[in-house]
């Protein structure tokens, strides 16, 4: 395979690392150079209202209890906003129906909007040259193509679980390196 954009990584439990447990991240780049991603389902305190307020937007009642998300622990004062919206300018198609922009000038009516549909990211997750075929090789990380579906819809906090469910894989099946299912060792 070329390329892993657009594709979702289903992080294992033997990964490892905090800010991937559970972790479900879209590829939005992949190159010689590295590759790039948004962790799907880590939401933070913070609530769409909250960031609406700190902005001076409007925001559709139907989007204020929204959470803003942790896209990862690269750059996390920088905000990357996945939507469904075609009445913005600065975006950027990640698959069809599914579009990535990085401007506050974006934001603003996407929140307004009670028809779109969003996930607001902040910060994003980084790999240098090879580190992730590395990690897939290794076994960290599952990957399957990509989906709008999981991008903007369907409950995050069972993403993990739903996603491996729809590639045929039974959750309850993955082990944690080094401990049997009653978390002995």
């Amino acid at each position: 395979m070329d390329t892993l954009a657009p594709g979702l990584l289903i992080a294992m439990p033997q990964l490892g690392d905090p800010n991937f447990h559970r972790a479900v991240v879209l590829v939005i780049e992949h190159s010689p150079a590295g590759a790039m991603g948004l962790v799907l389902n880590r939401a933070s305190p913070l609530t769409l209202r909250e960031l609406a307020d700190g902005q001076a937007f409007d925001i559709a009642p139907v989007h204020e209890a929204g959470s803003v998300f942790i896209g990862g622990p690269v750059e996390p004062q920088r905000g990357f906003v996945l939507h469904d919206s075609r009445d913005v300018d600065e975006r950027h198609q990640i698959l069809p129906g599914l579009f990535l922009s990085v401007t506050v000038d974006a934001l603003a009516p996407i929140l307004h909007d009670p028809e779109a549909q969003l996930r607001f990211c902040m910060g994003y997750s980084g790999w240098g040259p090879k580190q992730l075929e590395r990690e897939i090789n290794q076994g960290t990380w599952l990957f399957t193509e990509g989906a709008s579906l999981h991008a903007l819809g369907g409950d995050p906090g069972r993403l993990w679980e739903s996603t491996l469910r729809g590639m045929g894989v039974d959750p309850a099946t993955l082990l944690t390196a080094g401990r049997d299912r009653r978390g002995m060792n």
